[in-house]
């Protein structure tokens, strides 16, 4: 159960989820965020009705000295801008305390992503003949053939698969639709799990819930697979091949995109593929190939080996 917020920030997540259409988790981590902040108030002796900027620079040097990463300060402070700007629309409030805050500056890292022999031994990990085989089997196809997130996977429901043209349908953040293409070997792994011997072994007789009957991928209980099963199946799969260390949440999105664009796709198709909604997003990825690309011809090329042994 959700721990209880203000009024005031109650009314703020309810508008996010309604109008904004924002998911689940997004919703989460902004309850987290101002979760920590109303309990700091409780504890500072700030009046949580009269919040002023200085107050809000002593909670985020407060969140600094916990051990709190700039990105994690950082995003708490975007959660709060929201929050006061949210009640001084709705004229809750009378000044909103965030307005004159500045905003740490963060580097841009690059993604991380697995090189292509790395992909495939993680793909070809699954060598089992069970339906859950059948089932980790186009998981991790579909994750990397696709490029989706994988939220966006395990949303999947049967009706966004049928289609003639080779194309599934993704809802992505805010609800957003699109269509992305599925390679053959995806393909072939969720005509195995669909077939007799995967998915209908899993069902149970009797769904306990509607959206199960529909959902694409289940788990061993025979519900929607949640996006922390996925990721345990991800991680699974990946010890056994000796890259845990490498592998995280979005670790097969990443690696299709920085494949697609070191042999050579087109920057905007990637962007379409991934859903970004800025071009900005998807040109971290150029900047991983490009490097890529440097590390091979300085390891590979005569003049460039010479060059490095002087």
């Amino acid at each position: 159960m959700n721990a209880p917020l203000s009024i005031g920030a109650e009314e703020y997540l309810s508008w996010l989820t309604v109008e904004r259409g924002r998911s689940s988790n997004t919703i989460a981590a902004y309850r987290r965020d101002l979760l920590g902040w109303e309990r700091w108030l409780g504890t500072a002796g700030a009046d949580p009705d009269a919040v002023r900027a200085d107050d809000l620079e002593r909670y985020l040097e407060f969140a600094r000295s916990e051990g709190k990463s700039a990105a994690t300060v950082t995003r708490s402070l975007a959660s709060l801008r929201g929050l006061f700007r949210f009640l001084y629309d709705e004229g809750a409030i009378a000044a909103d305390p965030t307005a004159d805050l500045q905003s740490p500056r963060l580097a841009r890292r690059l993604p991380k992503a697995l090189g292509e022999d790395q992909t495939l031994t993680l793909l070809n990990s699954v060598t089992g003949i069970g339906p859950l085989d059948f089932r980790d089997r186009a998981l991790l196809e579909v994750l990397y053939g696709t490029g989706a997130r994988i939220s966006e996977v395990v949303g999947l429901s049967l009706a966004d698969l049928q289609s003639d043209d080779g194309l599934v349908r993704v809802f992505g953040k805010g609800s957003k639709e699109r269509l992305v293409p599925l390679g053959r070997p995806a393909r072939e792994a969720l005509g195995a799990w669909l077939s007799p011997l995967g998915r209908p072994l899993v069902a149970p007789e009797r769904w306990a819930h509607r959206d199960d009957a529909e959902a694409v991928f289940l788990n061993t209980r025979g519900g929607r697979l949640s996006r922390q099963g996925a990721w345990g199946i991800l991680k699974r799969h990946a010890e056994r091949v000796g890259l845990s260390d490498q592998v995280s949440p979005h670790v097969l999105r990443h690696s299709c995109a920085s494949h697609m664009l070191a042999h050579g796709a087109d920057i905007r198709v990637v962007q379409e593929l991934l859903g970004h909604v800025s071009i900005a997003t998807t040109q971290l990825y150029t900047r991983l190939s490009s490097e890529h690309l440097r590390g091979a011809y300085e390891s590979a090329h005569p003049r460039a080996q010479r060059n490095r042994d002087k």
